[in-house]
C-alpha cells in the first residue's frame, strides 16, 4: 500500500509541476494539426458523408476547412488518425457504425 501511495503522491506532484509550466518528467503528447479538407479528401468521402462518418455535424466540418476553427481534443486525434491511414481507419468506423 505504502508503494501505491508514493507512485500517487509522484504523480500528483508531477502533474501540479506541469500546471506551473514545469516540464519535468511529465510526458505530454499533443496530435499534429492536420489540413481537415486534406483528410478528407484523402477518404473520398462527401463532406455530408464526412460528417456523418465522424460523428460531427457538417457546419463544424465546414468551418475546419475553411480555417474558421480548428479540432481540438479526441477530434484532433481522430483526425491524425485519418490522416495516417484513411483507409484503414473506415474499416474501423464502419464495423463500428454497422
Amino acid at each position: 500500500m505504502n508503494d501505491l501511495y508514493e507512485s500517487i503522491k509522484l504523480g500528483m506532484e508531477e502533474a501540479i509541476a506541469h500546471s506551473k509550466g514545469d516540464q519535468g518528467q511529465a510526458q505530454v503528447y499533443r496530435p499534429s494539426e492536420v489540413n481537415v479538407k486534406a483528410v478528407r479528401q484523402k477518404t473520398g468521402l462527401s463532406q455530408d458523408r464526412f460528417a456523418a462518418t465522424f460523428g460531427i455535424s457538417v457546419a463544424t466540418l465546414r468551418h475546419w476547412e475553411r480555417g474558421d476553427r480548428k479540432p481540438h481534443g479526441p477530434a484532433l486525434v481522430l483526425l491524425n488518425a485519418a490522416d495516417n491511414d484513411p483507409v484503414g481507419l473506415l474499416k474501423i468506423l464502419k464495423g463500428v457504425n454497422g
